[in-house]
């Protein structure tokens, strides 16, 4: 790939020019990261440490949650440094490195769910073969796959972004190095590079949807089936929250990406991808996991522990 580039660096406009908000947006930024971190790391580890989490569901949220905090690194600790010290320079490599690990794991995230919803799907529709079904050796696969398909995909977001020339002006409206902004920021012809991206966004988020919305179709008519009601609550109050996460992600996708760059506004941009990269980090967690009484049971058995061991050590 040939480099035609003039910019060796960018500068990011950030959110905001008014010093009365940059230290009130750094403690809120520093409070949300702080909570994506010690929920998303917390979660993994609880269910590595405990081994009656040590299921296929569990599995994948244990990957879920590295995964959210991942994309939400590649963005934060940046956005929180230019709002406390000013200084939003970043080198061209750097800003193509930030925009290949937040698109690898973002895409994963997509992959992740639409397995997610498999593993569901086995369990409420064929309960008596979900042992066979989600084999351990199935389960790493689907994981593996979600990877690679998601730092492919990336690698090839990356190439087809930077392959452009950047000739000046290098200002970034924007507070990370995102697509848009910069193929508004290319000084050459972005056609072909805007239908890169539609065409590879919209048959990875077409085959992640379909996979969900299959899955969750067969579960909702086996929900329907049921003679309990308390099992076709319990399972349709399971089936709400993963949906409502699963809208509020692809919708968030499907705004920022697969609208031609003509009809952005970066202003609105910049609110969803705030919220994309910063606040559904921090509320899968909550969505996904604390909500379930074997987490709080493990959790409760942890802090047990915990405090046990102090009081030996005292």
């Amino acid at each position: 790939m040939e480099n035609s580039t003039e910019v060796a660096e960018f500068l990011l406009l950030g959110l905001t020019h008014d010093p009365g908000l940059q230290t009130p947006l750094f403690l809120v930024f520093l409070l949300v990261y702080l909570s994506t971190l010690l929920g998303n790391l917390g979660m993994a580890a609880l269910i590595l440490l405990d081994s009656r989490l040590h299921t296929p569901m569990y599995f994948f949220l244990s990957h879920l949650s590295l995964v959210d905090f991942g994309y939400s690194s590649a963005v934060t600790p940046k956005v929180m440094a230019g709002l406390l010290s000013e200084d939003n320079v970043m080198s061209y490599s750097a800003c193509a490195t930030q925009f290949f690990f937040f698109v690898g794991f973002i895409t994963a995230e997509s992959f992740f769910l639409a397995s997610m919803a498999y593993d569901r799907y086995a369990a409420v529709c064929r309960p008596l073969h979900y042992s066979s079904t989600m084999t351990t050796s199935k389960c790493v696969c689907l994981i593996t796959a979600s990877y690679v398909c998601g730092f492919l995909n990336s690698a090839i977001h990356t190439g087809n972004i930077f392959r452009l020339s950047f000739c000046g002006p290098n200002v970034v409206d924007h507070f990370f190095c995102d697509a848009p902004p910069l193929l508004a920021l290319s000084c050459s012809d972005s056609y072909v590079s805007e239908m890169v991206i539609f065409l590879v966004v919209g048959f990875n988020a077409l085959f992640a949807v379909l996979v969900i919305l299959i899955s969750y179709l067969f579960i909702f008519i086996t929900i329907l089936r049921m003679q309990s009601s308390e099992g076709r609550q319990k399972a349709f109050s399971t089936c709400a929250s993963h949906l409502t996460a699963v809208s509020i992600f692809y919708g968030t996708v499907i705004f920022m990406y697969l609208q031609p760059s003509s009809s952005h506004s970066l202003d609105t941009d910049k609110m969803a991808s705030v919220f994309y990269t910063m606040v559904i980090p921090m509320l899968n967690p909550v969505v996904y996991s604390l909500r379930n009484q074997e987490v709080k049971r493990a959790f409760r058995k942890v802090v047990g522990k915990a405090k046990s061991s102090i009081g030996f050590i005292f």
